[in-house]
């Protein structure tokens, strides 16, 4: 179906108005509220109000950077049944980040924490946004205040193709990518992943990943809402309270980062994950000790999967069958995967390429961006993940590294580029190189390396770093770690060599 219809829109494919599920849980928070559909859905309907109240139109992004509760997911929910785009916003981003997105995504809209009212009000009036309202993490604030009564009108119409989000991910030049997704990308890649994962009304995740993220709002709340299924809502990860929580579970999903912590708790075992049929772990590689010390102490296989904010989900290791430790399965229904050279030559099973993606799981376009979009696709339409990966005589799918130089961090992606060009900037700062190190608890963790040009004492210079780059940068973005050397090591072409760099401080 190509035509505008309301059946397209996001928000009728998740059923979040089903008359059958109204009474079902949705979610429980950690104080013990429970929400039911039918308050879900009611609340998405209110809040839907609000916005076209507020002068939000179809197309018109709404930018939000709040903690996460219920009702910032209802918030998302309102935007998918206006037509509105979705653009969620990591809670840690600076003052400095907030400039950039807010001048580029132009929203209408931007929804915040109370705590940053005051600042990102005036940020907001200089960059063209025409209002600010502040939602908090006990879903009170002044998007809340005289809510309208919920109105029986329709989810807007919507063709397959119509804008439904907008993530940020940060570029090797330093700028963020705008990703547009679609209600189709959405929409297509939980439907296969519902019946791919085997979810079912049945089923109660425990949800403690972030919702300004591809991993914890698509996969996991979509996963949910589209199978009836219901959740442990969680404000974040803490691993004796995961723990506690899993003999109320079905499913878990998480960054490597939490399995690894769930492993440091001397009483996680198999009876501690009795009730659990699944562990999903994703956003980042899952080290393969992890993988195996996680069967040896629970019985469990951990079920990994691969995507990417301008893909979703595309490959997944089986429900039922061998799930292969440092692989991410096989590409999904209706995706397609190839591995290619650099002229863009179709490589032999098991070689190491380019992995390129083709689907309808795959994003419509940079948002602004057209000759970038154009580069990332090749002429038969597949996209240009940036990774490098092989796939076995099998068909499992292996990613054994990054061609874009991104480091992954607790499951959120790092772009050194975007470090190296504050670092740069810095008086005594001849030239610097950010490279990601293994990390026990994180994967990797973020390591800057600066040559010093002389006129700064280098111990000044360190502490000036340490303390700048807290005002510029999101904590997970800020070097863990800073090393002094006097040259970065480069090839002939005068590039950098991260390679030898990330193996000479690997330990």
């Amino acid at each position: 179906m190509t035509t505008n219809s309301i059946e397209n829109n996001l928000y009728c494919r998740l059923g979040i108005d089903n008359p059958e599920r109204a009474q079902h849980t949705v979610l429980e928070t950690e104080n013990g509220k429970r929400w039911s559909y039918g308050d879900l859905s009611a609340m998405a309907k209110s809040l839907a109000q609000t916005l076209l109240n507020l002068g939000v139109q179809q197309g018109d992004r709404v930018s939000v950077q709040v903690d996460k509760s219920p009702e910032a997911l209802a918030l998302y929910l309102a935007c998918l049944r206006i037509a509105a785009v979705y653009h969620p916003l990591n809670t840690a981003y600076s003052l400095v980040e907030m400039e950039y997105f807010l001048r580029n995504a132009a929203p209408r809209l931007l929804i915040c924490s109370p705590e940053q009212e005051e600042p990102l009000t005036k940020l907001a009036q200089e960059c063209g946004v025409e209002g600010v309202l502040t939602l908090d993490i006990m879903g009170k604030g002044s998007l809340m205040n005289n809510l309208p009564s919920e109105r029986a009108n329709d989810p807007v119409a919507v063709g397959l193709s119509t804008s439904a989000a907008l993530l940020y991910s940060s570029g090797t030049t330093g700028h963020p990518k705008g990703i547009v997704l679609t209600h189709e990308n959405l929409a297509s890649n939980a439907e296969v992943l519902v019946d791919l994962w085997g979810f079912s009304a049945d089923d109660v995740l425990l949800h403690c990943l972030p919702i300004y993220h591809v991993h914890g709002l698509f996969v996991a709340c979509h996963c949910v809402l589209l199978s009836g299924a219901s959740m442990l809502w969680n404000r974040a990860f803490e691993a004796n309270s995961a723990m506690a929580q899993l003999e109320r579970s079905s499913v878990m999903m998480g960054v490597p980062t939490y399995y690894t912590r769930l492993l440091a708790l001397p009483g996680f075992n198999a009876d501690s994950s009795r009730s659990i049929r699944l562990f999903i772990s994703g956003s980042a590689p899952l080290l393969s000790n992890t993988f195996a010390e996680f069967e040896q102490r629970t019985g469990h296989r951990i079920l990994e999967r691969y995507g990417m904010t301008e893909t979703g989900m595309s490959t997944s290791n089986p429900l039922n069958g061998e799930r292969k430790a440092g692989t991410v399965g096989f590409p999904l229904p209706g995706i397609e995967v190839r591995i290619e050279d650099d002229s863009g030559a179709v490589l032999p099973t098991g070689a190491v390429g380019n992995l390129l993606v083709k689907g309808p799981n795959v994003f419509k376009e940079y948002w602004g961006m057209p000759e970038k979009t154009a580069a990332d696709f090749t002429e038969n339409g597949f996209f240009k993940t940036g990774d490098l990966a092989s796939i076995d005589t099998e068909g499992y799918v292996a990613i054994v590294g990054r061609s874009k130089d991104l480091i992954i961090t607790g499951g959120l992606n790092v772009y050194p580029k975007e470090i190296e060009v504050l670092i740069d900037r810095y008086e005594g700062v001849s030239e610097s190189a950010v490279i990601g190190l293994p990390d026990d608890d994180f994967g990797e963790r973020v390591v800057a390396l600066v040559v010093p040009d002389g006129t700064v004492d280098s111990q000044a210079l360190e502490q000036r770093l340490w303390s700048s780059l807290r005002e510029s940068l999101a904590g997970f973005k800020r070097p863990k770690q800073y090393i002094l050397l006097e040259s970065l090591p480069r090839n002939a072409m005068g590039k950098v060599q991260k390679a030898l760099l990330r193996e000479r401080f690997a330990d």
